[in-house]
């Protein structure tokens, strides 16, 4: 005689708080450690005698890395389950990410940057489908906002952190303190991620377990996935490559601002952390669709702003180009996972493999426009980004709201 049908912790409920606060710590520890660099970028680059975009390279390694990896810790995943896997990378990436500041040389420090991509790639690669497992279904959407936007806080602790102490000390102390903050919040995540309840392991011959080849297919065989996929590529690689550049713009004539200073412009990405949260609702009564397109376009518009030359206009603009991305990207991301119910892992670490790709190659790209045309370079390179997601999104995702599973067979 079998149980009743584990149907997800429901709001309100101990299990749904503690599953939030996990996820919401494991964004912390992830993101504070993925993007500590990005604040200290201008110094890194004077300490190492390196361009702009060479700089930048610090943070396309270890988002590199994170891309390559999110399909493998997906498979162990399947198997070992999703927290076993989540733990075992949020240690690794820590101990990594520990190592980073005393790095020798440039080259040293990029490939200990690419290294600790890998092991961050357990965190995105899993945490979606984690929670789309253990959390009741009509919530998914506004706990899929809640993880995106514990991304968001540690994307914003992680550059808070590391830019002014990078200018009292060294970017080497700045990026060292963040990463024991990231060490915190791990620990937060082991002490209060709930036992798994909905997760079936993948055994080896069962008829659940279906080839990754074939499991891939059928997600890039679906319009709507691929569309999902080229939102976090297109979005992700233009957010990334705005935020990498616009120290060394700030550092420039009119504003020519000290680091310390220019580093709390980071404090935009609290914008982020609202947005997404509340991108869940939002959805709820209006669609994901009209959330995914309306945000894009509050990003271009904000985008657009950051061109006039004065501070308030760039903080305005700032403000709602990251609340604009990070309510596209928690519709987008958590999107993806409703639209499968077979390969959910795999298909979410295509989306993750498509955002963190986006964002070593643009991010890096985008700096040789702005190398050569200045910070409109930047926006005209991250405008057409953000204009072609727009265009995909409506051609493949226009009639739908909340999409409807694709099983592999």
């Amino acid at each position: 005689m079998t149980g009743p049908i584990w149907t997800g912790h429901e709001p309100g409920s101990g299990g749904y708080r503690r599953m939030i606060l996990a996820l919401f710590a494991a964004g912390v520890a992830t993101f504070s450690q993925l993007y500590s660099v990005q604040g200290v970028l201008p110094e890194l680059a004077a300490d190492q005698r390196v361009s702009s975009a060479d700089a930048a390279l610090a943070v396309s390694c270890a988002t590199l890395g994170l891309a390559i990896a999110v399909i493998p810790w997906s498979l162990l995943a399947d198997r070992r389950g999703r927290r076993t896997t989540m733990r075992v990378s949020i240690v690794a990436a820590v101990v990594l990410g520990i190592l980073v500041p005393f790095s020798p040389t440039f080259e040293v420090l990029l490939a200990l940057r690419l290294v600790e991509g890998l092991a961050l790639g357990g965190i995105p690669a899993v945490a979606l489908a984690y929670l789309a497992e253990e959390v009741s279904p009509l919530a998914a959407a506004v706990a899929g906002g809640t993880y995106i936007s514990g991304t968001s806080l540690g994307g914003l602790c992680g550059r808070l952190v590391s830019g002014p102490l990078s200018e009292v000390f060294t970017w080497r102390i700045g990026m060292l303190v963040v990463s024991l903050l990231a060490a915190v919040a791990a620990i937060v995540f082991f002490v209060t991620a709930p036992a798994p309840r909905g997760f079936v392991p993948v055994v080896r011959g069962s008829e659940r377990d279906v080839p990754l080849w074939r499991k891939l297919l059928v997600c890039l065989r679906d319009r709507r996935l691929v569309a999902l996929f080229c939102q976090g590529g297109l979005l992700m690689g233009g957010f990334v490559a705005v935020y990498n550049y616009l120290g060394f713009r700030l550092q420039l004539p009119p504003f020519s601002l000290p680091v310390a200073l220019s580093s709390f412009l980071f404090l935009a990405y609290l914008s982020g952390t609202w947005s997404s949260a509340q991108s869940g609702r939002i959805a709820q009564r209006r669609g994901r669709f009209a959330v995914l397109l309306g945000s894009s376009g509050v990003m271009l518009g904000g985008l657009l702003l950051t061109g006039i030359p004065t501070l308030a206009a760039v903080i305005v603009g700032l403000l709602l180009f990251t609340a604009g991305f990070f309510a596209a990207h928690a519709m987008a991301s958590s999107w993806v996972p409703v639209l499968v119910r077979t390969g959910r892992a795999q298909a979410s670490s295509l989306y993750n493999l498509a955002y963190y790709g986006g964002s070593s190659l643009f991010g890096w790209a985008v700096g040789l426009a702005f190398q050569d045309a200045g910070w409109w370079g930047v926006i005209l390179a991250v405008g057409v980004l953000v204009i072609a997601a727009m265009c995909i999104a409506t051609a493949a995702l226009h009639r739908e709201s909340t999409g409807h599973p694709s099983p592999v067979r």
